[in-house]
């Protein structure tokens, strides 16, 4: 006999609706963040309020044991799959298993995965055994506390995520009367389906530079997509519509409004479906009896992710377990995300040259080189070579948080801007000091298209290290109060082939020589120390090639 879904009633799915309402228009009235979930730490950033996630605990993870760390040894190594095809299958007369395309924690492609009352449905003659352990697939959607019953209660079961036969689909979903169709309907095309908590979505970093980071280069190397480096556009599969089916429509709304500028723009054409759409859909599928068929679908799970290597135990980046697998196994261009930067600098009316610099500084790079190898003779072996940056296409940007909660020391302030004026002036490189605040969004994206050296406070502003110009020597300097770290941007600077450096007051660090994720007292603060002359002279090592 098939198992039956758990029923869920019309009272059942109009109360979890009441309830996810009530719960936001309570945290929305009820700020800071911190007095709800006090095991988070809230910053601020402009009108923005961000949650800074703890390490991962372990130690409080009672389901967590060696065989619960996802093993990349076990990477799919197979030839790569051809992109999704265009045409929907007949879902009326057949039930077509499901196929999995590419895993890792936190992040699945399936092909013919159905949804039911709410429940996902692998339907395979494969045993259960030979598809990814479920908890690197999916959770339960409740806000993320970094407690033992919270993780717990996050752990996935079968209302989630159910394995059946075809024969039991077919009891469930089968024609009533001889003659009829399947009581099945598709949802044609390609569809991302994000089960996040509302939490971590309002805020540009978690949703643009992580969440949808990651998931594009997933997406990318899923399909072994090539990029083409005339037109700039990529062979991946199109997406037709996005789910955040724990979100109300402001929900994925940033304070200063970079999260919707970044949707609408670089995926004009993405059907958006929220919170309320995918109650309409676990409601009209109530009964059990009726399913939803995605002929394509890309599954992330921020919970799922936390139980990888990469994120749970190293850097805490669920975008890292999208992205280094399929890097690591070539499975991603050098190129991978320049589509997204480029589409979305055009609609910020970057023109094409602005959005070339980068590649020209490493072509100017690489011809200087040559003549000063040659000029070295045969005998070069033991010499090093340092070839500085052309100076006259160098722009170092700093963001100053001064008007914000977190910031320097004023005084360093002043004598950090004083060291980065005499060493540009120096140099002869260009010096823009800006209050993101101050700047629409299209004028931040115009200075960041062109920037080289991206200095700042640890802050959100430091997500525009994805539209850098990509080049030898993008670079990011994070100062942080001394004693802490968060591997947001350092990670996230690595991923797009720059080079991260880490400031405490007049000292650096750079992989692979990180120190552990700490917050200490005093990391959201006013007193941020930082000796202006030492990070003048880091940023100056490292245009001339020494770093």
């Amino acid at each position: 006999m098939p198992s039956i879904a758990r029923s869920r009633l019309v009272r059942d799915v109009v109360l979890v609706f009441l309830g996810a309402i009530s719960m936001h228009f309570i945290t929305t009235l009820l700020h800071p963040f911190d007095e709800i979930y006090p095991t988070w730490t809230v910053q601020s950033y402009h009108q923005e309020e961000i949650l800074i996630e703890p390490p991962y605990d372990e130690s409080v993870d009672s389901n967590r044991d060696d065989n619960h760390l996802f093993d990349y040894g076990n990477l799919r190594m197979d030839d790569p799959p051809s992109p999704p095809a265009s045409t929907t299958v007949d879902v009326l007369t057949t039930i077509p298993e499901t196929e999995l395309v590419e895993h890792a924690p936190g992040w699945t492609v399936f092909k013919n995965l159905y949804m039911s009352n709410g429940t996902f449905f692998v339907v395979s003659e494969k045993p259960r055994s030979e598809f990814p352990k479920l908890l690197y697939i999916l959770s339960v959607s409740i806000p993320a506390l970094n407690t033992p019953e919270n993780i717990q209660a996050r752990l996935p079961t079968d209302d989630e995520m159910n394995f059946i036969t075809t024969q039991e689909a077919l009891e469930r979903w089968g024609p009533l009367r001889p003659g009829e169709k399947n009581r099945i309907w598709s949802i044609a095309g390609n569809t991302w389906f994000f089960n996040d908590p509302w939490q971590f979505l309002d805020h540009y970093y978690h949703f643009v530079a992580e969440l949808l980071f990651g998931t594009w280069a997933f997406w990318v190397g899923s399909f072994n997509a090539t990029i083409d480096t005339k037109t700039w556009t990529s062979s991946a599969p199109p997406v037709h519509r996005a789910m955040f089916a724990n979100n109300p429509p402001q929900g994925i709304r940033d304070g200063p409004g970079f999260n919707s500028y970044f949707l609408r723009s670089v995926f004009s054409s993405v059907t958006i479906e929220t919170e309320r759409d995918w109650i309409d859909r676990v409601f009209l599928t109530a009964d059990g009896d009726r399913a939803y068929h995605f002929d394509n679908i890309l599954i992330a799970d921020r919970s799922a992710s936390f139980r990888g290597k990469l994120c749970g135990l190293q850097n805490q980046r669920i975008a890292a377990e999208a992205y280094e697998p399929l890097w690591k196994t070539g499975r991603l261009q050098k190129e991978w995300w320049e589509p997204i930067r480029r589409e979305f600098l055009r609609f910020a009316g970057v023109d094409d040259g602005s959005m070339d610099l980068g590649f020209n500084i490493d072509k100017t790079w690489e011809e200087e080189r040559e003549k000063v190898v040659k000029a070295l003779g045969p005998n070069r072996d033991d010499l090093p070579v340092h070839v500085p940056i052309s100076s006259d296409k160098t722009i170092i940007t700093y963001i100053s948080r001064q008007a914000a909660r977190r910031h320097l020391i004023p005084e360093d302030h002043r004598l950090l801007v004083a060291a980065l004026q005499e060493m540009t002036a120096r140099k002869g490189y260009e010096l823009i000091i800006i209050e993101a605040e101050k700047l629409s969004k299209d004028e931040q994206l115009t200075i960041m298209s062109r920037t080289t050296v991206l200095l700042g406070v640890h802050g959100n502003g430091l997500s525009h290290v994805l539209w850098l110009a990509p080049s030898r020597f993008t670079t990011v300097i994070e100062i942080f109060f001394p004693g802490g770290f968060a591997y947001d941007y350092e990670w996230t600077t690595r991923a797009i082939g720059g080079r991260h450096f880490g400031v405490w007051n007049d000292t650096y660090f750079t992989h692979p020589d990180t120190p552990g994720v700490n917050y200490p007292e005093g990391f959201q603060g006013t007193s941020i120390p930082a000796y202006g002359p030492a990070v003048a002279k880091l940023i100056e090592d490292r245009l001339d090639g020494k770093l």
